[in-house]
């Protein structure tokens, strides 16, 4: 399966909104449902698109999945459920983890799914929470990844 990645603008704001409802709802359909497709359009394109690079993962020309990043974030990281399992997450993980020495991201507790993947990927839990700081006031948890510094290879005297 061939995966394209590439910046989305303004005009795929909608279907990058909906990558998320979607696969939200699959994952946590308990979720309480807070705003209007529209609402999370605008969400997308005045907030995400402006302060973020916004990338889309598209598979036969359809938008698969989506990561919203910048200033030591990851907002935004979803996968059609259809999607999930083929390396998409990791493909789209790449760029921010290339592009920032320090990144932080939530997700909620109770997405084991979403935990196994950060934390198979370098990711560790710093902090977690009752969920009274997030819209869904569902329990969630702070990863924090660091780039490691390169190992400087010194010879020693005996080889200069």
């Amino acid at each position: 399966m061939a995966v394209e990645v590439t910046a989305l603008g303004s005009k795929d704001m909608y279907e990058a909104a909906m990558v998320r409802r979607i696969t939200l709802w699959r994952v946590m359909p308990h979720l309480p449902v807070l705003h209007t497709p529209e609402e999370d359009e605008e969400y997308w394109r005045t907030h995400l698109l402006r302060e973020h690079t916004v990338l889309g993962a598209f598979v036969d020309r359809r938008l698969a999945g989506v990561i919203a990043y910048g200033n030591g974030w990851i907002e935004q990281l979803y996968v059609l459920p259809d999607a999930q399992g083929v390396g998409i997450s990791t493909t789209l993980l790449s760029s921010p983890m290339n592009d920032m020495d320090d990144i932080r991201l939530w997700t909620f507790q109770q997405n084991r799914r979403a935990r196994a993947f950060y934390e198979s990927h370098g990711f560790s839990s710093i902090e977690e929470t009752d969920g009274g700081g997030n819209e869904e006031r569902e329990p969630d948890i702070l990863y924090h990844w660091r780039r490691l510094p390169e190992p400087v290879y010194d010879p020693g005297p005996a080889h200069r």
